[in-house]
């Protein structure tokens, strides 16, 4: 049995309740092949996959809160620090009820190769709660961030572990944590990304992970002679990502077509209206059927199990923006079938490993969400530098940083896959790509 193979079967034995995480390993790890069995004596002498896989801590807490009619509730709260190799643990606070350890373990893995490919100084981390924001007051909301981050405080710092916001988590959550840790703490740091603007927050945050997957999408057309003016897409979610993909790839001549939350999914054939959407979205926090009963063009569906929402729509390109394993093997039949050109993840996992191998075999592009949706923790980093320094950039300075991030990703992760024989592999080059970086630290630092 090969080094990787042992690995993942210690894995699979040691977190059979975490299928996320174990999901998320395997897939890696698989891709990894090449370069392990290239370096495997070192390898298995430093034991790299064993600490690499295994986080550096897991932090598990309860957050107690009070709601409005006076009750105590009591949610869980975590903390995972995986990798901090090449810099500070880096990685979002994810808020939502399906939020557990294994989640939050696979989404700090990710992180660790997602952080390395940005080129900047930051380690891999993630954390959470099962806490669902949705039909909580701000009060309601401000009273849970401060328990949480009364907690959490311990363990975070600006060079120690830089946590941002995720699902359920934005500008709103982010500054009561803030002024919460800079209470507990005694200082104003840069400790937490996604700040306001009037505190230490970057320009272009908010629209980075949206635009970024534009702009890396754009370099892998262009790396085939084509461009994305005349193209029209397909995007799930309607949320932050799939806001601003839409926002950039219609200001790059694209048509975007589809959106969709947790209860239906929109068909618009005259192009998403993505002034309208963040109006439904971001001011009145609303479902997608007032979208659809504000524009006459757009076509509201319900989810239902088993059909394939925004996935049938016939499109070049798919951008999965909303969750994890949202696009499955079924899906990704109808997507080839519709004759799809590529899938770039804008989401953390969204494509199931079936759904990917297939959509490969059928000879799609596909760029996982760790070199796809890296824009948003480059521009957290980018945020980071800012508060360093004591300077704010202008939107044009951290947009034009971010469209240079996003291109030189594509071009590692194209260089590493044809370094090692798999060439338009973009999984394996950005897994292989992110990995070589942390290894070479992890062994100049020794076993620590």
């Amino acid at each position: 049995m090969g080094y990787v193979d042992e690995v993942l079967e210690s894995l699979k034995k040691k977190n059979a309740s975490e299928p996320e995480f174990l999901q998320a390993a395997e897939e890696v790890l698989d891709s990894l092949r090449p370069v392990v069995e290239a370096n495997e004596a070192v390898y298995r002498r430093e034991a790299i996959l064993e600490r690499i896989t295994e986080p550096d801590r897991q932090i598990k807490f309860r957050v107690p809160w009070v709601d409005d009619k006076g009750q105590v509730q009591v949610n869980i709260g975590y903390r995972v620090q995986f990798n901090n190799a090449i810099g500070p643990y880096k990685g979002g606070i994810r808020l939502h009820p399906s939020v557990n350890i294994g989640i939050i373990k696979f989404l700090g893995f990710e992180q660790i190769f997602k952080n390395s490919l940005t080129s900047l100084p930051i380690g891999g981390g993630k954390g959470g709660s099962d806490f669902d924001p949705k039909g909580k007051s701000d009060r309601e909301i401000m009273a849970f961030c401060q328990s949480f981050i009364s907690e959490l405080y311990k363990y975070i710092g600006a060079d120690t572990d830089v946590p941002a916001g995720d699902i359920g988590t934005g500008a709103r959550e982010i500054g009561y944590m803030f002024g919460m840790y800079k209470k507990l703490h005694g200082t104003y740091e840069g400790v937490l990304t996604g700040k306001g603007l009037s505190y230490g927050g970057s320009l272009a945050r908010t629209e980075a992970t949206g635009y970024g997957l534009l702009y890396i999408t754009e370099e892998l057309f262009k790396a085939h002679g084509q461009s994305l003016s005349g193209k029209t897409i397909a995007v799930s979610g309607a949320g932050n990502v799939a806001i601003y993909a839409t926002q950039k790839a219609q200001q790059l001549g694209a048509k975007v077509v589809t959106c969709s939350d947790s209860t239906g999914w929109i068909y618009d054939p005259e192009g998403i209206d993505v002034e309208l959407l963040r109006e439904v979205k971001e001011v009145k926090r609303a479902r997608l059927t007032e979208y659809a009963a504000a524009r006459k063009s757009a076509e509201y569906h319900e989810k239902k199990n088993g059909e394939h929402g925004v996935w049938s729509i016939k499109c070049d390109i798919a951008l999965p923006c909303a969750t994890q394993n949202e696009l499955d093997l079924e899906d990704a039949k109808q997507l080839v079938a519709n004759g799809v050109t590529a899938v770039c993840e804008g989401a953390n996992m969204p494509t199931t490993i079936d759904a990917t191998k297939y959509l490969q075999d059928n000879n799609v592009w596909f760029i996982g969400g760790k070199a796809a949706n890296a824009g948003g923790v480059a521009t957290s980093a980018l945020e980071m530098s800012q508060n360093s320094e004591r300077l704010s950039w202008s939107f044009e300075e951290v947009d034009s940083k971010l469209q240079q991030i996003m291109v030189n990703i594509f071009h590692n992760i194209d260089d590493a896959a044809k370094r090692y024989g798999c060439e338009g592999n973009y999984v394996a080059g950005a897994n292989i790509a992110g990995f070589e970086k942390v290894v070479n630290a992890m062994l100049a630092q020794g076993v620590c």
